[in-house]
């Protein structure tokens, strides 16, 4: 005799279809939960990743300040007789700068600029007085001091070519001091122009060999690296809100180049024309400032007159 399974009642498949809904959506929550679990892990290790690599960038951006290039602790290099550097220590992070020994007491100039070599006036001064000042250097009758500043970066397409030029001279003061005239007075006489990017690393260094310096491996990377940037943006902070040391006059509105012999501001004016300076001022400005001292020194004594033929 066979049985035969009784049909669920209508409340039996109720339940059963209950029961069936309740475990699927136990499935669905523990699906739900499985991949919110998922996801927040996910965006925890991209959050890591991201802040891992700011982290990255900002070391590199952000560079601890350094010591500042040897033989610029006035943050300038001061040249003398036969194109010789001063030797100085490296100016310390968060120090002041040491003005240099003033000539203002011998009848030797004290001639002391502030250029960014981007500045087409720098080169305007540069062209118009650099054979004047080089042979004064020369002869022992005055010492010229060169603080680069970099106040034009914006003008260089991003590629803060004024940083760049003036920690290349900073490399050349550190490594090859006796170097530093002739790759100042190079890097005027090839100036790009503003809205421009500027000169490449590269041909930097090729500067850097064509004056001939030593040690140019260790100049090449101090070009590279930029090692003395940060002492660039500290120095030019100095120069723009600090007052100047060991000046008898303030200029009323800092900027590129500023000129000062023995202490004393020159006060320059430009063709408004054509934008040049007039070497003869600036050579008028040395007379008066050393007075008749230097221009009896300087200037060529008259000949004698011819005695008379009978």
């Amino acid at each position: 005799m066979s049985t035969s399974n009784p049909r669920p009642s209508k409340n039996e498949k109720r339940d059963a279809a209950r029961e069936k809904a309740r475990k699927l959506r136990e499935e669905q929550r523990k699906k739900e939960r499985r991949n919110k679990f998922i996801l927040q892990g996910s965006l925890i290790v991209v959050v890591l990743a991201v802040v891992a690599v700011v982290a990255v960038v900002i070391s590199t951006a952000i560079k601890p300040p350094a010591p500042g290039p040897l033989n610029m602790l006035s943050d300038g290099v001061k040249i003398g007789q036969g194109f010789q550097t001063e030797r100085t220590g490296s100016l310390m992070p968060d120090k002041e700068p040491v003005p240099s020994a003033s000539n203002a007491s011998s009848d030797v100039l004290d001639i002391r600029v502030y250029v960014d070599y981007m500045c087409p006036y720098c080169g305007g001064f540069e062209a118009a007085n650099a054979a004047q000042i080089k042979q004064l250097v020369s002869d022992g009758a005055a010492t010229l001091e060169i603080h680069p500043v970099a106040i034009l970066d914006r003008l260089s397409m991003g590629t803060k070519y004024s940083t760049r030029a003036a920690n290349a001279l900073a490399c050349v003061a550190n490594y090859s001091p006796d170097k530093a005239f002739d790759f100042s007075a190079i890097l005027f006489e090839n100036q790009p122009e503003e809205n421009t990017a500027g000169l490449d690393d590269d041909t930097l260094i090729g500067f850097a060999k064509q004056v001939g310096v030593d040690h140019l491996k260790e100049i090449t990377s101090c070009i590279k690296s930029q090692e003395f940037a940060s002492w660039v943006g500290s120095a030019t902070d100095r120069f723009s809100f600090n007052p100047i040391p060991g000046v008898a006059t303030q200029p009323a509105q800092k900027g590129t180049p500023t000129i000062y012999v023995n202490g004393q501001l020159y006060q320059y004016t430009v063709n408004p024309s054509t934008g040049a300076f007039d070497p003869q001022e600036f050579s008028s400005f040395l007379i008066q400032v050393l007075g008749s001292n230097y221009s009896d020194k300087t200037q060529p004594s008259p000949s004698p007159s011819p005695t008379p033929t009978p």
